[in-house]
């Protein structure tokens, strides 16, 4: 009799994860949301601010969908220390972007507490763009202390510490192409809203 092994946990550091979402429901998701941007913005060159590190692959994988004269740019927006929000946002804004009058998109690998959308959307207001839209492949509604609205979301997901796809545990696991949930033995797994 063959033992049937599970596979699917995998160990980062000092934590393990559970594969949650697979690589082919991202890749579909991504192809969604592309959609509805190319369906708003085909006609108004957009400007696309990825938020580093961790929307960097969301934002590669959504851009080469979207056929049409848009420019991109990145900005640094940090508030997460290991698997905790620690309510303090530091910013770096890219030198020598033109904001004003632009419509700009927002890609987020994820909407958390929206702590760090609360302190750099005010910011961002100052340069008086058309518009100002969010685009991000994870929500987290249930955490959220902010009246944050993701334009473009992408799963709705609960409260528990995600890696894989562009999101890190203390730097490690970006590269995953899947998505992986903080797993303990005795969990059980509420699956993502798509």
């Amino acid at each position: 009799m063959n033992k049937t092994f599970y596979t699917d946990v995998i160990e980062i550091g000092d934590l393990r994860f559970a594969k949650y979402i697979e690589s082919r429901a991202i890749e579909e998701k991504v192809r969604e949301i592309a959609d509805s941007i190319r369906e708003d913005y085909h006609d108004k060159n957009p400007l696309f601010l990825v938020v580093m590190n961790g929307a960097f692959i969301f934002a590669a994988d959504l851009i080469r969908k979207l056929q049409f004269p848009c420019e991109l740019t990145f900005i640094r927006i940090s508030s997460y220390h290991k698997t905790e929000s620690t309510g303090q946002v530091q910013m770096y804004f890219p030198p020598g972007i033109e904001f004003t009058g632009r419509h700009i998109v927002i890609i987020e690998d994820i909407i958390d507490t929206g702590n760090t959308m609360a302190a750099f959307l005010p910011e961002l207001e100052k340069f008086k763009p058309a518009s100002i839209k969010i685009a991000a492949i994870l929500v987290k509604q249930d955490a959220h202390l902010h009246p944050i609205e993701t334009h473009y979301p992408g799963f709705i997901i609960p409260t528990k510490f995600v890696v894989g796809y562009g999101l890190d545990y203390e730097g490690m696991g970006r590269n995953l192409p899947d998505l992986y949930q903080l797993f303990q033995s005795s969990d059980s797994f509420q699956e993502a809203e798509h």
